[in-house]
């Protein structure tokens, strides 16, 4: 058919918008020829050598993806990482779906990505995977709006520490009192209970669960199903990659609209007590305390802003200090000898049982078994066991090319980075034949800790390292020292199978929960 013929039958309009169409089509083809010619150029200078391939069988990776899927729903994906890393190497590329990224646990390329070359990579498609549930905060924003959040968000941890930890510790005096008395009793509900009213109290100065006359009580049971729910979706988009949005169903979007008129309850007591008359006293006071509600209410009246930003820390300061909770008590139920030890050294700093002091900042400071017992924690239960970065700019990464792995690689702009701290928290080369088993001794002579450098990432690292580490390591010593010294013997209920470490049941949202919960028995005395 010739031009004549096709200009017969079609419209002029429809022929300008056709030829736009292909023009546009074929300009971008074009575009990005160039763009991989340079990047290929620029490849050959900085002497990249291409990494090794997944070990996918199928094309486009579809078998890894059907893999993900069924490990996902057996609740054993991080073992499938591990599979993966097995056997396609510590850096390696996979084409999925007709995208190429690369994934690492080598600790050079991770401290480039994060530290050195923090420029370079953004959070990629993490905003968009985020939008419907956590929307505009400090973990889905880059550039200015994240500095500036970040900036709102520290003043929460400098100024305010004798206040968070006498409000930490009536939290977890509450969560003693809901444990019977020499009973059997899944802890982990209680721990995520615990770090909701702490995290709570760090976002509004007052924690919601105890506000008899509000609302916003009893509904915290509803809103944590609601806002767990959204996170598994969460995650489920985040594998998804750039076919994110097939993750939005009816029940996503109810559990996102739970959650949200949850904590937009609690906005508007903020906004409602920010525009009341106040006292002389109360204003003196409301200055001795930084909360991060009211700093908010001083930049924005927008509640979804306000919202996003609350639901951001409320996500980091309950999840991950809950999860590492219930990791770190499963783990001391299981291991009789590292419970005994820290028994002995609470028992010689503050005593056992009812009339034992509770610890102070300074007694904690000298629990140094304990806090080796924490980082072993970390090391094997990461708080953010999986997390990725996007290349703003063509760029390359230290090691993982070449047929000895020790070669560059490129980085292509837009392409995604993927990093799995759980994987990489157990590389028999990094920490030892034993990398698999619960020792917290191997941190015992600070060695490790100087050696592995980004081989160890409990709290990310880099820029972007988190600001409430040192409340979140606080709170899970002093609430695990509490327990002890009430609780001396915690031990595994009878008929509880043995289930070897790392083979249990977890729920990857983006956070490690055990799947099975945290079920002791709990005893006072002989």
């Amino acid at each position: 058919m010739s031009c004549v013929e096709i200009s017969g039958w079609m419209s002029p309009r429809l022929l300008l918008i056709t030829i736009a169409i292909f023009s546009l089509v074929g300009y971008r083809v074009w575009k990005r020829q160039v763009q991989r010619q340079e990047e290929d150029q620029y490849a050959a200078r900085m002497g990249c050598k291409a990494p090794r391939k997944w070990a996918a069988k199928w094309p486009q990776g579809l078998d890894m993806l059907l893999q993900v899927a069924k490990h996902a729903r057996s609740q054993t994906i991080l073992q499938f990482f591990l599979e993966v890393v097995e056997s396609s190497g510590t850096t390696h590329e996979q084409q999925l779906l007709g995208l190429r990224g690369i994934n690492t646990v080598e600790p050079r390329n991770i401290e480039e990505i994060l530290s050195n070359q923090f420029e370079d990579f953004g959070l990629g498609l993490r905003p968009k995977h985020f939008a419907p549930l956590m929307g505009s905060g400090i973990f889905t924003q880059d550039g200015a709006a994240w500095k500036h959040s970040r900036a709102l968000l520290r003043p929460q941890f400098a100024s305010n520490r004798y206040q968070n930890f006498e409000e930490m510790k009536k939290c977890v005096e509450s969560l003693i009192s809901n444990i019977p008395a020499d009973g059997i009793v899944d802890l982990q509900p209680l721990f995520f209970r615990l770090t909701f009213d702490t995290t709570t109290f760090l976002l509004f100065g007052e924690t919601l669960s105890s506000l008899q006359s509000s609302e916003i009580a009893g509904q915290e049971s509803e809103f944590a199903k609601a806002f767990n729910l959204g996170q598994e979706y969460l995650s489920h988009r985040g594998r998804l990659g750039e076919f994110y949005w097939l993750a939005n169903t009816p029940e996503f979007r109810r559990a996102c609209k739970t959650s949200h008129h949850f904590v937009d309850q609690a906005i508007q007591r903020a906004l409602d007590a920010a525009d009341a008359p106040q006292s002389e006293n109360s204003i003196l006071e409301v200055k001795k305390q930084y909360v991060f509600i009211n700093a908010l209410i001083q930049e924005t009246r927008d509640k979804k802003e306000l919202r996003d930003q609350c639901l951001n820390v409320l996500l980091a300061g309950r999840d991950t200090t809950a999860c590492c909770l219930t990791w770190t008590l499963r783990l001391l139920a299981r291991h009789p000898q590292v419970l005994g030890k820290l028994r002995t050294e609470i028992e010689s700093i503050t005593g056992l049982g009812e009339e034992a002091t509770p610890p102070t900042r300074e007694l904690l400071r000298k629990m140094r078994y304990l806090d080796l017992i924490l980082k072993e924690v970390l090391r094997l239960y990461p708080s953010v066991p999986v997390n990725s970065r996007a290349a703003l700019k063509a760029t390359t990464l230290p090691v993982g090319g070449g047929p000895d792995g020790q070669s560059p690689i490129l980085i292509r702009k837009g392409e995604a980075v993927g990093y799995c701290v759980y994987a990489m928290h157990r590389r028999t080369d990094v920490f030892g034949k034993d990398a698999l088993e619960f020792r917290p001794e191997r941190w015992e002579d600070g060695e490790l800790l100087r050696d592995v450098g980004y081989g160890y990432l409990p709290f990310n690292g880099g820029p972007r390292i988190c600001l409430g580490q040192d409340f979140a390591l606080l709170e899970a010593g002093y609430t695990v020292a509490r327990l002890v010294q009430r609780f001396p013997f915690i031990t595994v209920p009878v008929g509880v199978p043995p289930v070897e470490l790392g083979k249990e049941k977890q729920i990857l949202t983006l956070v490690v929960a055990s799947g099975d919960g945290c079920m002791v028995q709990m005893r006072r005395g002989n």
